[in-house]
């Protein structure tokens, strides 16, 4: 049987309910294994999962789960507020049921819906798609810095679609539903998949390494400083991604210590070179017996500080390693997410202080820069993005 998408479109997307249980119980009938029970995983892996509706979109906040995919897309000329209206509102019904383990309609593959594994999906909003609907942007492409050696192939996007969980085949399969519904309004303009740990491996609440073996995320804000600088008081928020290719071979000649002093931090535990435990607060202050900064000027840590908890930036990396060239040599990175309230207040003089002075720039090269506006969440008879587009 063939389902159709229009009861969505025209407010009648509850009435596709009794498929996607129809569905779920099928598998049940067939013997399929239980959300969770598969053996040897860790417990409730599998089924645990992420509240879609709120005030806020998850997967911001959301402790990072081991997998993502970024996927932006280029709206058509011709596209209007109507259009975009239909299409998030399909798009968000189908968020709110595969990340809760619940078939979107029209999946033909249920099966591999069941197992949402901490399924996050989170959109956010390019110039283009603002400019489409005729509404004044909230963000802007970012200026050039010296240090960009940017590819049309990972820059720009008029919608991105931020897909996270802990399980790889949960993230692929909601790609496809989610691409497959977004075709109709939008092409594909790249896709970019990413690694983190997976669970158990480190205790929960552990600081991200990249490639290059750094503790990545250390300075994150938290607390109540995470609502001042992530937050908008209505719920939305701002991302910058950017595709940061690592120079790994060339980093792999340098000795620990030359390591430490590019980025300011010890590798192994990640404390500064003013401290013992990876957050003591660095003492850019401290002399050296010669009187030099025992805290180089040129090293990450001191071009990226920020004094202002208000001003911080919410760092959500994830490592991305593609296939060797012929040669052997790795495609490998970083998927920089940077969550703020406003990307010229935060994120803009730091990337500026970063582009003049730091040292790491000799084995790191931006290749892939795009800015969102992330709309606030919905509530479950709501949309993500009515307050836009509705």
């Amino acid at each position: 049987m063939t389902i159709r998408r229009r009861t969505i479109l025209t407010g009648g997307a509850l009435a596709g309910g009794g498929v996607a249980v129809g569905a779920l119980g099928a598998l049940a009938a067939s013997g399929a294994p239980k959300p969770g029970a598969g053996a040897g995983a860790a417990p409730d892996t599998g089924s645990a999962v992420v509240a879609f509706h709120g005030a806020r979109q998850a997967g911001i906040a959301t402790e990072p789960p081991a997998h993502a995919s970024f996927v932006a897309f280029t709206l058509p000329g011709g596209t209007d507020r109507r259009a975009l209206g239909r299409m998030m509102r399909l798009l968000t019904d189908d968020a709110r049921r595969l990340t809760q383990g619940v078939p979107a309609l029209g999946d033909t593959d249920a099966q591999l819906a069941v197992l949402p594994a901490r399924l996050t999906v989170t959109f956010g909003f390019g110039p283009g798609l603002y400019s489409a609907a005729k509404v004044a942007s909230p963000v802007k492409d970012l200026p050039g810095f010296t240090i960009d050696r940017l590819e049309k192939r990972w820059s720009g996007g008029d919608l991105l679609i931020q897909i996270c969980a802990d399980d790889a085949l949960t993230v692929a399969h909601a790609q496809r539903m989610l691409i497959k519904d977004a075709r109709p309004f939008g092409a594909v303009r790249w896709v970019q998949t990413g690694f983190r740990r997976s669970p158990g491996v480190q205790q929960a609440g552990f600081t991200q390494r990249n490639l290059l073996g750094q503790l990545d995320g250390t300075a994150n804000p938290a607390g109540g400083a995470l609502d001042t600088a992530v937050w908008a008081p209505d719920g939305s928020t701002t991302l910058v991604v950017r595709r940061i290719r690592t120079e790994i071979e060339k980093w792999d000649l340098l000795s620990v210590t030359d390591k430490e002093n590019a980025v300011g931090r010890r590798m192994d535990s990640g404390a500064p070179f003013t401290g013992v435990n990876e957050r003591d607060e660095p003492d850019f202050a401290a002399l050296d017996a010669g009187g030099l900064p025992v805290m180089p000027d040129y090293a990450h840590v001191t071009r990226a500080h920020v004094t202002d908890p208000a001003l911080k930036i919410l760092r959500r990396p994830y490592n991305y390693d593609g296939a060797p060239n012929a040669a052997g040599h790795p495609d490998s990175g970083l998927i920089f997410a940077s969550y703020q309230a406003s990307i010229e207040r935060q994120y803009l003089p730091l990337q500026q202080r970063l582009a003049e002075r730091d040292l790491l720039n000799e084995w790191i090269t931006p290749i892939g820069s795009a800015v969102f506006a992330v709309p606030a969440g919905c509530a479950e008879d709501g949309w993500i993005g009515a307050e836009v587009l509705g």
